[in-house]
């Protein structure tokens, strides 16, 4: 469905290394990295789409952080979306809602939302039941 999704950054060197620790425990690949240009990408193994990149502004203005925007990492297990969260709050984020289930969105939806340092709304989240992982991320 996507061929690529990208956040805004200011500082490459902060947001990846708040991101790659992240990636690597939803066991996403990095693609490439660029401090030069300062862009980054990170996908699966298995495909060479979609991305993720992070990036300054190709304009070179400056970035702003969005109301409303959001990107959701899909996580195998509940225990991905809490080291998640935890990498996110370790590495500069910001809490936007603990690890919990939300069943207004459906009964195994357990998710986690924190912001980049650059004020980047993210999401990870598991949608199978309490240790399941049928679902690949």
């Amino acid at each position: 469905m996507f061929s690529h999704i990208c956040l805004g950054i200011s500082d490459f060197g902060r947001a990846h290394a708040f991101y790659a620790p992240i990636m690597a425990a939803l066991e996403l690949k990095l693609r490439f990295s660029d401090p030069a240009r300062g862009w980054a990408a990170w996908n699966t193994t298995t495909a060479g789409r979609p991305l993720f990149l992070i990036g300054k502004p190709f304009n070179g203005a400056a970035h702003e952080a969005g109301n409303g925007q959001m990107v959701a990492f899909m996580a195998r297990t509940r225990a991905v979306v809490d080291q998640a969260y935890a990498l996110a709050l370790a590495n500069g984020g910001k809490d936007e809602g603990q690890p919990g289930v939300r069943p207004r969105y459906h009964a195994n939806y357990y998710g986690a939302y924190f912001r980049d340092p650059d004020g980047n709304k993210v999401c990870v989240v598991c949608h199978e039941a309490e240790g399941g992982s049928a679902r690949q991320p």
